[in-house]
C-alpha cells in the first residue's frame, strides 16, 4: 500500500461514475517506482475500473529549449512501451496539460497526479482541480519523503533539517511494490503523439531551438539505472573523497533523470543502502537530506527565484557592498559566451553548453564568480538563474534553484566580511587549485570543445 502521507486531496470532490481511473503523468515520467502509477492501479483495482495514462507535451514550459525537450522525449518514448509492456494504455497530447487533462478526465471516477513544487506544476494543477468533476489526487513519488512530512515550514539550512527529515525517513525509505493491472485500457479521445521520430516532433513543436540536445546525455529509465549500476561498482567507494574533483569522474550524473522523474530517489536510495561501501552515508546525505532540503525551499518560499529569497542576513550584506569597486565586470553575453579573464570559470560555463551538466564544485565556483563580477548581486542572481536554467539539463529544478540562491548566502551562514561578497562564503581559483588539477580540468573541456 502507498502511504497515506504520499497523497494529497486537491479538491472537495468524491469520485465519479467514469469509465476509468485516469493518470496524469508529468513529474514522474517513469513505469518503475512511481508511486503515484501504483496508487491508481490500486484505486481502478478497488472500483473495478481500468487505468489510463495521459501526459501533457505543452511547448511553452518556462526557459525549456530543444535539449530540455529531446531528453524528456527519449525518456517517455521509453516510459510508453514500459507501459504498453505492462497493459496500460499510455496518450501524449500535444497540449497543455490544463486542457488534456480536463479534457480526458470527462470520463474519469478518479484523476490522480504527481506531485511538483515548482511555480508552473502548482499552478497546472490548482488548474486541473478546479475544473474537473472527480476527485483529484496528488501523490508524492519524486522525493522519499513528502514535503509537508518532512518539515512544517521552511528550513534555514541543512542542520535544522536534517534531524526532521531523518525523525520520519524510516516509514518512506521503503520497497514500493508492483500492482496488478487487471483491466485492459480504453481509448481516450484525445490526440495521441507518436514518438518513433523524435527528430519530427521537435519540429512540429513550437518550441525555443537555440540549444541543441547533446551526446554526453540521453534520456531514459533504462540509461539512467545503468549509470547508477556504474556508479555502484566503480565510484561509490571513492565518493567522499572525489567528489569535489572534476577530472575524477567521481559523481554519480543522476541529478537530469531525478529532474525528469526517469528515476525513482526511493529506488536509488535503497540501492545505494543496500551496499556495503564505505562511500554511502556520505551519498544518501547529499541525495535525501540536500536534495529534499531543496524542494523544502521552493514549497515554501514562493520568492524561490528571485534575489528576495535569501535569507535577511545575506540580503543585507550583499545590498551593503553592492556598490564596491569591481575588478571585473561582465555582461549576461560576455558570461554565456564565456569571455571572462578566469580560464577556470570559461572551462565550467563551456561545460554545461557541451555537456548539459557542469560538475557541482565547478557550479559553486561559477555562481559565486557571477556574483563577483556583475554590477549588484541582484543582476547576478538573475544572471545565474539564467544560464544555468538555459543550459543545464536540470535546470528549472528545486536543486538548480536552491544551487544559485546557495552560491549568495542560501542555507548557509556569514563568513569574514569582504568587499563585493559580505559576509556571504568566498571561492577563488586557489582553492580549486587545492583541491584538484584546474588545468588539466581547462584542458579537457578544451578537447571537448574541439571534438565538437
Amino acid at each position: 500500500m502507498i502511504e497515506e502521507g504520499r497523497i494529497t486531496p486537491l479538491n472537495q470532490e468524491p469520485p465519479g461514475k467514469g469509465r476509468y481511473v485516469l493518470y496524469w503523468m508529468q513529474a514522474a515520467q517513469r513505469e518503475e517506482y512511481n508511486h503515484a502509477l501504483e496508487y491508481a492501479i490500486q484505486r481502478a483495482n478497488d472500483l473495478g475500473k481500468p487505468v489510463v495514462v495521459c501526459f501533457g507535451l505543452t511547448a511553452e514550459f518556462p526557459e525549456a529549449n530543444e535539449r530540455h525537450y529531446r531528453f524528456m522525449l527519449e525518456g517517455l518514448k521509453e516510459t510508453r512501451q514500459a507501459l504498453r509492456d505492462r497493459g496500460i494504455r499510455m496518450v501524449i497530447a500535444a497540449e497543455s496539460p490544463v486542457t488534456c487533462i480536463s479534457r480526458a478526465a470527462r470520463d474519469a471516477c478518479l484523476v490522480v497526479v504527481d506531485a511538483g513544487h515548482v511555480r508552473i506544476q502548482r499552478q497546472w494543477r490548482a488548474e486541473v482541480a478546479e475544473r474537473v468533476g472527480c476527485a483529484l489526487h496528488e501523490v508524492e513519488t519524486n522525493l522519499i519523503v513528502p514535503v509537508e512530512e518532512a518539515a512544517e515550514k521552511e528550513n534555514f539550512s541543512a542542520g535544522t533539517f536534517r534531524p526532521r527529515i531523518k525523525r520520519v525517513l524510516g516509514t518512506y525509505l521503503r520497497r514500493l511494490g508492483r500492482s496488478k493491472v487487471r483491466r485492459k485500457s480504453p481509448q481516450l479521445d484525445l490526440e495521441d503523439v507518436s514518438l518513433e521520430d523524435i527528430d519530427r516532433v521537435l519540429r512540429d513543436l513550437k518550441i525555443d531551438r537555440s540549444v541543441t540536445g547533446v551526446e554526453a546525455f540521453h534520456g531514459g529509465t533504462s540509461e539512467a539505472k545503468r549509470r547508477l549500476r556504474a556508479f555502484i561498482e566503480r565510484t561509490l567507494d571513492d565518493y567522499p573523497e572525489r567528489r569535489n574533483d572534476p577530472n575524477a569522474d567521481a559523481v554519480s550524473n543522476l541529478s537530469p533523470y531525478l529532474h525528469f522523474g526517469q528515476i525513482s530517489p526511493l529506488y536509488i536510495a535503497l540501492r545505494i543502502q543496500a551496499t556495503s561501501s564505505a562511500g554511502k552515508e556520505v551519498y544518501l546525505e547529499e541525495l535525501i537530506v540536500r536534495r529534499e532540503l531543496s524542494s523544502n525551499f521552493v514549497y515554501y518560499n514562493d520568492r524561490y527565484d528571485a534575489f528576495d529569497c535569501l535569507p535577511p542576513w545575506a540580503q543585507r550584506t550583499l545590498n551593503y557592498h553592492s556598490r564596491d569597486k569591481r575588478e571585473y565586470v561582465y555582461s549576461v553575453g560576455d558570461l554565456e559566451a564565456a569571455r571572462t579573464h578566469d580560464s577556470y570559470w570559461n572551462a565550467a560555463q563551456k561545460e554545461m553548453v557541451l555537456t548539459g551538466k557542469m560538475h557541482g564544485y565547478m557550479r559553486m565556483y561559477w555562481g559565486k564568480k557571477i556574483l563577483e563580477w556583475t554590477q549588484t548581486p541582484q543582476e547576478g542572481f538573475k544572471a545565474a538563474l539564467y544560464l544555468n536554467n538555459k543550459y543545464e539539463l536540470d535546470g528549472r529544478d528545486p536543486n538548480g534553484f536552491a544551487g544559485v540562491a546557495w552560491c549568495f548566502g542560501k542555507h548557509d551562514r556569514a563568513w569574514q566580511e569582504r568587499p563585493v561578497f559580505g559576509k556571504v562564503r568566498y571561492m577563488n581559483a586557489a582553492g580549486l587549485k587545492r583541491k584538484f588539477d584546474a588545468e588539466a580540468y581547462v584542458g579537457r573541456i578544451a578537447a571537448l570543445e574541439a571534438g565538437r
